[in-house]
């Protein structure tokens, strides 16, 4: 597509990638592996860098909410927003995911201050 041009731009020092989600569109599973595969897995990063969100629609069915995926993406975080319902739970779970992405970001720097002092 015209937009891949714009990815290695993207990529670039990303330290986390967040994939949003419509779990009842088949072709969006589909679609999350190939945006799993480029930007985490070519990058690479971990999976802990890695954030999926099956957003539902205000009035969505509920038979999506026990979304199982296959591997690769079943090691992957998944949580599922519905801002109508819980938006302080969706809040939260992105706060724990920022904060795991700035322990790997300070992790790396100590790291790397370390391997030039030695």
């Amino acid at each position: 597509s015209r937009f891949e041009t714009c990815w290695l731009a993207l990529m670039k020092d990303s330290h986390g990638v967040i994939i949003i989600f419509n779990p009842e569109l088949p072709s969006h599973l589909k679609e999350i592996e190939m945006w799993y595969s480029c930007f985490v897995q070519q990058q690479p990063l971990l999976d802990s860098q890695c954030l999926l969100v099956a957003h539902h629609k205000p009035g969505s069915s509920e038979d999506t909410e026990n979304l199982s995926l296959a591997y690769p993406l079943n090691k992957v975080k998944l949580i599922h927003s519905n801002l109508e319902e819980d938006p302080e739970d969706v809040r939260m779970e992105f706060m724990k995911y920022f904060r795991s992405i700035i322990t790997i970001i300070n992790e790396n720097r100590e790291r790397e201050e370390m391997s030039i002092i030695s």
